[in-house]
């Protein structure tokens, strides 16, 4: 059985060990009902740099993705697939 590979960036991968957090970023995106474009918008880009964040193809930089954790309510820790626990605990920050 011969598995895909995918590039990212200047590094190929297995498509079995791609960063979930690309994927986290896409399925944020579709659990609040916004499109690319909204998105893109909130972080001052454009359509096409915030889809190659989806996609692996540009690393997302640390502002974008604060605040990206911010507007959806989870964690950096989150989106980047360091835990599963979605929810952050408001608490704790103060």
């Amino acid at each position: 059985m011969v598995k895909s590979i995918v590039p990212i960036g200047s590094k190929t991968y297995h498509k079995e060990m791609i960063p979930v957090y690309f994927q986290r970023l896409k399925d944020l995106r579709e659990d609040n009902d916004m499109n690319q474009t909204q998105i893109a918008e909130l972080l001052h880009t454009s359509q096409t740099v915030y889809s190659r964040y989806e996609r692996g193809y540009r690393t997302i930089p640390v502002e974008h993705l604060l605040i990206l954790a911010d507007f959806y309510g989870v964690s950096v820790d989150y989106i980047l697939g360091r835990t599963n626990i979605k929810e952050i605990n408001k608490n704790k920050r103060k």
